[in-house]
């Protein structure tokens, strides 16, 4: 089957984290125009991708799950294993960011954001591999940044926590290959909710843009590169982060 007729992951059963929104919610509706059968998630129940992708035609189901809770996720793989008895593709997508001077930073907002970014990547990865397992083949992707590798003043606790998924991902690809194949994206400065202007300060904004593309990626960009590392065109990737990221970073 070739990767470019649309229909590459028909009958693949797929998780999305983080699909209220941004990268998440594009990932979601790439892969179910791929053909795969969607499980989205998001803090609050993602009702509007849901809607998305079956006004497009495709199949999904919606649930609310703060991945940095274990009860949370395991409720979440049980009801995936109770629907489909399986999974073939994990994306762990959700993730938070907060801008704080390290002097400045609240402990509790330190502990949030590793909770979510790095834990809640750890436990979907943990009961992903558990169900995937059982058919001794699949797809895990996590989500980095390209601040794992630059660092940013400023937003110490987020850029350790993905410099972390980094790690994560390296170690899980040696431990669950060859049948389940683990890579990253570490996207650079992507137009999402996260860095609007409400979210952002404008000097740090104005900063991003300062890359050799000069403007922000999209989040169907992040969404085409994982749709591509599900397929069946990238059966030779495991334990790689690739970086969409306008030459922020060039590795």
């Amino acid at each position: 089957m070739s990767a470019s007729d649309g229909s590459e992951l028909q009958g693949q059963r797929a998780l999305v984290t983080g699909a209220a929104r941004g990268i998440g919610a594009a990932v979601a509706q790439s892969l179910a125009q791929a053909g795969a059968d969607l499980m989205v998630c998001d803090l609050a129940d993602p009702v509007e991708t849901v809607t998305a992708i079956k006004r497009a035609g495709g199949s999904a189901t919606g649930m609310a799950c703060d991945v940095s809770d274990a009860n949370a996720t395991a409720e979440l793989f049980g009801a995936i294993n109770q629907s489909w008895g399986g999974l073939d593709i994990a994306v762990n997508a959700a993730g938070i960011l907060i801008e704080a001077k390290i002097a400045d930073m609240d402990v509790a907002d330190f502990d949030r954001i590793v909770a979510v970014n790095l834990r809640g990547t750890f436990l979907i990865a943990q009961g992903a591999a558990r169900l995937m397992r059982q058919a001794d083949a699949g797809r895990l992707i996590t989500i980095s940044s390209e601040l794992a590798y630059l660092g940013r003043e400023d937003f110490s606790a987020y850029c350790a926590t993905k410099a972390g998924v980094v790690g994560l991902t390296r170690s899980l690809a040696r431990e669950l290959a060859p049948d389940i194949l683990v890579n990253s994206i570490a996207p650079g400065p992507t137009d999402t909710p996260m860095l609007d202007q409400e979210s952002m300060s404008p000097e740090w904004r104005e900063k991003e843009l300062q890359i050799p593309l000069g403007r922000f990626g999209k989040p169907q960009e992040i969404a085409a590169l994982a749709r591509f590392l599900c397929g069946p065109d990238a059966g030779f990737f495991t334990g790689q982060t690739l970086s969409p990221n306008g030459g922020a970073v060039m590795i």
